[in-house]
């Protein structure tokens, strides 16, 4: 059975250095980060509060598209899988790449300002993980500062003008399974953040307010219930106790807050997007059932206390990964006569969900997908119809969608001239199995520790869709008929964020390398470029002196990339292409140097190198701590590290171990596992050469 592998990643604490100056950032506040009508920035993530990633620019529209080329670019020497939003503000870009360094750039040249380095990588050492490669999903900007929160569990603040650090928080226990790959979120003087961590170990999640100038923690909410014997730091947590059972605690709960906040000024409400349960499979964590408050939902709180005001479920005792941590935008909308401010949200599980924000209340909630663990959402109750047998009761069942999700975090954008959703979806379920709950490999709070080969206390198979050809799409979704209006089918099912604007467009960057503009209406395709090399992140645009551009960071990334099966095959490995910056614009002229062509590794014969199968299947339990960065599935790499089937080090066992237990390569990103014994090492040998022999001798019987 193919078990399957998700992120765990690093911790660890240091400070960077900069460069140049640049021009002073301009004061950023609520009022700056609320306004729909700035066309010149992008100052937050979803580029205003509502989440929207929408644009009132128009100069590049249906009619002008065609004429779009590249304005400038810059190369990325030191960043593997970018899978940041930029940010751009007074004529300056922000970025984050791999090692969480963060860039500033002018907007207009790609001039580097100036660079900060937190250097996550050198204290870290076994701690280190593969989230460090990508970076992070951006940065925030509040008054004269950007945030940056890193992989090992920091918030920076860095001066926007010198790049300097300003301060440094560290927001998680270092000996503990959680990390950060998502986003700051800025509002009222505050800096919110929250981590991962729920497929790795003992975790309970939580978001953690700090204040902007100073650091300051200011309050917390934690997202499930701790031990009752230790008493509930709040009613919320003790309401939510009482959807528990068993001594959850020990596992941690989970509910990890790791992408999805979103702050709305009209109502002054925070709303975080909850983690799914750790472990997967309720029946370890809460053995007697119960809804287990508050994971996957959408949770309201006070932004200046903290304080619970109101939640919506979207999987009551979640049992698949079917987190809602995607992202959530804010809209008007009218339905049924009635004007609604509205909150929409499109979570793993494959439901479209429209909600009355006022008051946490259901409107709808429709498949945007193929669904089969679920009938229906009753909207009397608001709870989900489940299929019997969908939580794999008998032993297994195939459910889908999987626990990738119908929906992951690359943002969906909206577009309120044509009241679409932009979508990227994802087609394919796994099969589920019941046949592996240790609870031993969950009571640890050390991240550490060994854990379940799955990450998961729940055994999962990949099953497609039910088109092969159809892995992924792109969808234009009516939230207010609860209807798709069009679809683009992608043959690989991740896929990244979309942009919308008022020039009745919709830009997505896609797996294949492809860069491409629709009809926001329609969904004709209008323009593309192919930018050679696989796209991760999502496009945003900005405009200086009337010229319209179009930012994108190249590269394939993100936790996708390290899976390998579905994506080595497209051919973005590990150092083949250069990760770039690219802007385009209507009255772009630079000559932009193509890539190299997609190479897939080819595994290295090594006839001399005899496998011991005992030393092998050892090595194959030794292999999660190496699955994270160079591939889940039989060694395959999906591009973010090398694919060590192909690699000459794993044929000299001295050589081997100074890689991996004396930290050779560490300056490269490759940490030392001082975890890791002599007998471990080798036994890793055996296993990589087995992959490698097997995958050879498949290809010569082809």
């Amino acid at each position: 059975m193919i078990r399957n592998v998700l992120l765990a990643i690093v911790f660890a604490w240091l400070l960077g250095g900069c460069s140049k100056t640049s021009e002073p950032a301009q004061n950023i506040d609520d009022a700056a980060l609320a306004d729909e009508a700035n066309t010149e920035e992008w100052l937050a993530y979803g580029r205003t509060y509502s989440e929207q990633r929408f644009s009132p620019l128009k100069e590049i529209n249906s009619t002008t598209v065609s004429e779009l080329k590249v304005d400038w670019y810059l190369d990325l020497a030191d960043v593997v899988g970018p899978v940041s939003t930029p940010l751009v503000a007074n004529g300056v870009m922000y970025f984050v790449g791999s090692r969480n360094i963060v860039r500033a750039v002018s907007v207009t040249t790609g001039e580097v300002l100036w660079r900060y380095d937190p250097r996550v990588a050198e204290v870290a050492k076994d701690r280190m993980r593969v989230g460090y490669l990508y970076g992070g999903r951006g940065v925030a900007l509040w008054q004269d500062k950007v945030y940056l929160a890193t992989i090992d569990g920091r918030l920076i603040a860095i001066d926007a003008s010198s790049g300097k650090k300003v301060w440094s928080k560290m927001t998680v226990d270092p000996d503990k399974a959680l990390y950060i790959t998502g986003a700051p979120k800025t509002f009222k003087g505050k800096v919110l953040i929250g981590n991962g961590g729920t497929e790795v170990g003992a975790t309970r999640g939580y978001v953690t307010a700090y204040d902007a100038e100073t650091g300051d923690q200011l309050w917390r909410f934690h997202v499930v219930p701790g031990s009752p014997a230790d008493g509930f730091e709040s009613d919320a947590m003790a309401m939510a106790a009482k959807t528990w059972t068993g001594e959850w605690w020990k596992f941690g709960g989970g509910g990890n807050v790791w992408n999805g906040i979103t702050y709305d000024p009209e109502f002054d409400a925070l709303y975080i997007g909850t983690g799914n349960g750790a472990p997967w499979n309720q029946k370890v964590r809460s053995p007697g059932g119960g809804d287990n408050l508050f994971l996957s939902s959408i949770v309201a709180l006070d932004p200046d206390t903290g304080e619970y005001r109101w939640h919506y479920q979207t999987t009551p005792g979640e049992t698949w990964d079917y987190n809602s941590s995607m992202d959530m935008v804010l809209a008007d909308l009218t339905i049924d006569g009635r004007d609604v401010k509205a909150l929409m949200h499109a979570p793993k599980n494959g439901f479209f969900y429209v909600i009355d924000r006022a008051n946490g209340k259901l409107i709808s909630a429709e498949p945007f997908t193929q669904i089969t663990w679920a009938t229906k959402v009753d909207l009397a109750t608001g709870r989900p119809v489940e299929v019997l047998g969908a939580r794999y009761e008998d032993g297994s069942q195939r459910v889908v969608p999987g626990a990738i999700g119908a929906h992951n975090w690359p943002p969906m954008s909206f577009n309120p001239t044509t009241g679409l959703v932009y979508i990227p979806t994802i087609h394919a379920g796994d099969r589920y199995f019941d046949d592996w709950v240790e609870h031993d490999k969950w009571t640890s709070p050390d991240w550490t520790a060994s854990a379940p080969a799955d990450g998961t206390a729940v055994g999962i198979e990949p099953v497609l869709s039910e088109s092969s050809d159809r892995r992924g799409s792109l969808q234009a979704w009516d939230p207010v008929k609860q209807q798709r209006v069009w679809e683009v089918p992608l043959s690989v099912s991740w896929n990244p964020g979309t942009l919308t604007t008022a020039g009745d467009l919709v830009f997505q960057g896609r797996a294949d390398g492809d860069f491409v503009a629709y009809h926001a209406a329609t969904g004709e395709k209008l323009w593309s470029q192919h930018m050679g090399l696989g796209i991760s992140a999502p496009p945003i645009t900005y405009s200086v002196d009337g010229r319209q551009y179009v930012a994108l960071l190249v590269g394939w990334g993100s936790a996708f990339a390290l899976v390998g099966t579905e994506v080595a095959k497209l051919g973005w490995s590990y150092g083949a292409q250069k990760r770039r910056l690219v802007v385009f614009s209507l009255q772009g002229n630079a000559e932009m140097p193509a890539l190299q062509p997609p190479v897939v590794p080819v595994p290295l014969a090594a006839p001399d190198f005899k496998v011991d199968e005992d030393l092998a299947a050892y090595g194959q339990q030794v292999y999660i701590q190496c699955s994270y960065c160079h591939g889940a599935y039989e060694a395959v790499s999906g591009g973010l590290a090398p694919d060590l089937r192909a690699s000459p080090v794993v044929l000299s066992q001295q050589g081997f171990a100074e890689v991996v237990r004396s930290g050779r390569l560490t300056a490269k990103g490759m940490p030392a596992f001082e975890s890791i014994n002599d007998k471990d090492a080798n036994a890793l040998r055996h296993f990589i050469r087995r992959e490698a022999e097997r995958a050879l001798a498949a290809e010569s019987n082809q």
